[in-house]
C-alpha cells in the first residue's frame, strides 16, 4: 500500500467514474459490469505506472534522499527488485482486465487497450524527455474515457471527451507541479521534463491554465446547453484552484519548498471536482 501511493488513485479512478456519469445523463444502455472491470483494470494500470515510474526514477538516480519523490526506494524501505516485481505483477492483473473485456466487447477495445500500456512501460522514457505532460493526457483522460463508453455502451462515444478535458487538465497538474518542483534535481540526474523546457515562470503560466480552464470550459459547456446547468457545481472548488494556482505562482520568487506538497492539493482538488462534476450529471438525469 505504501509502495503504490494510494492517495493518487482519485487521478486514475475518477476519469472512469466521470464518464460513466456522463452517459448515465445522455440515456445510454450501460452495462455496469463492464464499468465496473473498466475501472478495476484502470486503477491496476495507475499503480503498475506509479511503481515502475518509482523503479525507473531510482535507477536513473532521479530520485535521491534529497528529493521530494517517493522515498520507497531511497530509504532502503524495498529492494528494487521488490519494486520491479510488483509492477509487473500490477501490470500483469491489469491487462488480464482488459483482456476479459476485450472477450466481452470486440476488436476496438485491442488498440484502445495496447495504447495503454504502451504508455503506462514508456511514461518513464517519455518524462525524461518533456513529454510525460502528452502520457498523462492520453492515459488519465483520453485513453480511459474513451475506452469505458466502448465497453459500457458497445460504441465509442466521441462527446465523452468533453467531460474528460477539464478533468485531465487538472489531473495533468498533478505531475506538471510534482517536475515543477523537482527542475534542479532533474537537472541534475540528466533528464529533461516539459517543466524544465518551459522554465520556472512559464512553468507556472501553465499550471494556471490546468487549474482555471476547467471551469472556463465547463461554465461555456453548460451555458450552450452541451452539459447540464447543474455542472455549474464545480465552481464550489474554485477558490481551492485559485489557492493551488496562487501558491504555484508564489513559488516563482520564494523557491520550490513551497509547493513541496501541492501535488497532493492538486490530486484532492481533482477528486473533489470530478465528484462534483459527476453528480452534476446524476442530478440532471433525474430532474
Amino acid at each position: 500500500m505504501i509502495a503504490v501511493r494510494p492517495w493518487s488513485i482519485p487521478a486514475s479512478a475518477m476519469p472512469i467514474i466521470v464518464t460513466l456519469a456522463y452517459l448515465f445523463w445522455k440515456g445510454a444502455a450501460i452495462n455496469w459490469l463492464n464499468g465496473v472491470l473498466a475501472l478495476a483494470g484502470m486503477l491496476l494500470f495507475h499503480l503498475a505506472g506509479n511503481t515502475w515510474n518509482d523503479y525507473f526514477d531510482y535507477k536513473k538516480k532521479v530520485d535521491a534522499e534529497d528529493t521530494y519523490g517517493s522515498k520507497t526506494l531511497t530509504t532502503g524501505m524495498f529492494k528494487p527488485s521488490e519494486i520491479k516485481w510488483l509492477s509487473i505483477g500490477l501490470l500483469t492483473a491489469g491487462t488480464a482486465c482488459g483482456i476479459a473485456l476485450l472477450l466481452m466487447t470486440g476488436l476496438p477495445l485491442l488498440w484502445i487497450g495496447l495504447t495503454g500500456v504502451a504508455c503506462t512501460i514508456l511514461y518513464p522514457l517519455m518524462k525524461f524527455n518533456a513529454l510525460g505532460d502528452l502520457d498523462i493526457l492520453l492515459t488519465f483522460a483520453f485513453l480511459p474515457t474513451i475506452g469505458t463508453s466502448y465497453v459500457t455502451t458497445g460504441v465509442i462515444d466521441w462527446s465523452v471527451l468533453i467531460a474528460a478535458l477539464p478533468v485531465g487538465l487538472i489531473t495533468d497538474g498533478i505531475l506538471h507541479c510534482n517536475n515543477t518542483r523537482d527542475m534542479l534535481t532533474d537537472r541534475r540526474a540528466g533528464i529533461r521534463t516539459m517543466a524544465m523546457s518551459l522554465g520556472t515562470r512559464w512553468a507556472a503560466r501553465l499550471y494556471w491554465f490546468e487549474m482555471i480552464f476547467p471551469f472556463v470550459w465547463v461554465g461555456a459547456c453548460s451555458i450552450i446547453g452541451v452539459l447540464p446547468i447543474y455542472t455549474v457545481l464545480i465552481f464550489l472548488t474554485i477558490p481551492i484552484a485559485l489557492a493551488c494556482a496562487t501558491t504555484m505562482q508564489k513559488s516563482v520568487g520564494q523557491g520550490t519548498l513551497l509547493i513541496a506538497d501541492l501535488d497532493e492539493r492538486t490530486a484532492r482538488l481533482q477528486l473533489m471536482f470530478s465528484v462534483l462534476l459527476s453528480t452534476a450529471f446524476v442530478l440532471g438525469r433525474i430532474f
